[in-house]
């Protein structure tokens, strides 16, 4: 099969860690017959030093085009010529914002895995992290109280603030839809998250979850409210499988989830739309103090790969391998100096790609 990639390896660390992920879809093309063809596009602060904007509508059209985008990191540059001193909307995360809106990307995915090896960096208690967990959160992205009508204005001599949370049954009943498709291919476990105790937004969303549920009768589905998964995450978070929550809760629940791993330097993510076409990008930034050392942990944006492989291209067997590749190299000791710890064998960014692509 033959897919388009848009490459976007961004600031800092990017291009070193986009470098081995590509080496690693090289790998899998060339074991399973596959072509991958790559554009390489600007965006964040490069696209900024390159043309004054963080994403130009050249690159965000590169993109719609592509059957799916791979993402390094964008940002970090401070001090001199700081990126950070132009406006809001010219900064290098705007062009993130860009295009998830350019593409229409509603959904975000945030796995959360324990590693065996890894879990004296794990900060629950060593019973509860003996479990291990392996979870995925998927995130409605571009609803609810981010995106409501807010204002700020004095009322009866009272400096007020309001934010609007809002949600139609159609944004529901869309990411609903995904979380079940991508339970479909894991445990067949969803815990819908909401506050349905108080909110009429939380109470919609219950109902519509409940209605799009009878389409997937495999699923095993239960509600739980978000300050009993908020404690749950870290009593017992091997009972999760997929979570589907709103974006305030998910933007929440998954950095606390991500925390529990003891390292986001393995943390993959996606956002999807109605389609196929994904964005896929490592949880960390852009890591500016280490870039162009050979130093940075590519394993997230490695694993970001195989969420590629597995939801924009329907390429199971391929992410598999992937992510068997990764556990392989972990288990036999190899750490770059995120991870690395007393008896581990300290390899570069190069030598993990090399590794992980072997082990294919």
């Amino acid at each position: 099969m033959e897919f388009n990639v848009t490459l976007i390896p961004g600031d800092g660390i990017g291009p070193e860690i986009v470098r081995e992920a590509r080496k690693v879809l090289d790998r899998v093309a060339e074991k399973y017959g596959h072509r991958f063809t790559y554009k390489e596009v600007l965006m964040g602060g490069c696209s900024i030093d390159a043309y004054g904007v963080p994403l130009t509508e050249e690159a965000l059209a590169t993109a719609k085009a592509s059957d799916a985008v791979l993402l390094g990191a964008v940002g970090g540059r401070v001090g001199v010529d700081s990126w950070y001193e132009l406006p809001p909307n010219k900064r290098p995360e705007a062009g993130l914002l860009a295009i998830r809106k350019g593409l229409e990307l509603f959904a975000n995915l945030r796995p959360a895995y324990l590693y065996s090896e890894l879990k004296g960096a794990c900060p629950l208690k060593e019973e509860v992290a003996d479990k291990g967990f392996d979870m995925i959160i998927v995130r409605e992205l571009t609803g609810g109280l981010y995106f409501g009508e807010r204002s700020t204005k004095e009322v009866d001599g009272v400096v007020t603030a309001v934010d609007t949370l809002k949600y139609d049954e159609n944004e529901i009943r869309r990411i609903a839809i995904k979380a079940f498709e991508i339970a479909m291919k894991r445990n067949k476990h969803i815990i819908s998250v909401d506050k349905a105790n108080v909110l009429d937004t939380s109470r919609l969303w219950r109902k519509i979850v409940a209605e799009v549920s009878k389409d997937y009768p495999e699923v095993k589905v239960e509600d739980m409210l978000v300050d009993n998964c908020a404690m749950q995450l870290v009593k017992n978070p091997a009972q999760f499988d997929v979570v589907l929550t709103e974006n305030m809760f998910g933007d929440i629940l998954s950095d606390e989830a991500s925390m529990i791993t003891g390292s986001i330097g393995m943390l993959s993510s996606a956002s999807l739309g109605a389609g196929k076409l994904g964005l896929y990008e490592p949880s960390h930034g852009a890591a500016p103090d280490i870039a162009g050392q050979d130093k940075a942990n590519p394993i997230a944006t490695i694993l970001s790969a195989a969420m590629m492989l597995r939801y924009s291209f329907d390429l199971d067997k391929e992410a598999d391998a992937v992510e068997a590749a990764v556990k392989s190299v972990i288990a036999d000791g190899y750490r770059t100096v995120d991870i690395m710890a007393e008896g581990m064998k300290q390899v570069s960014t190069t030598q993990m790609g090399d590794l992980i692509a072997e082990r294919v």
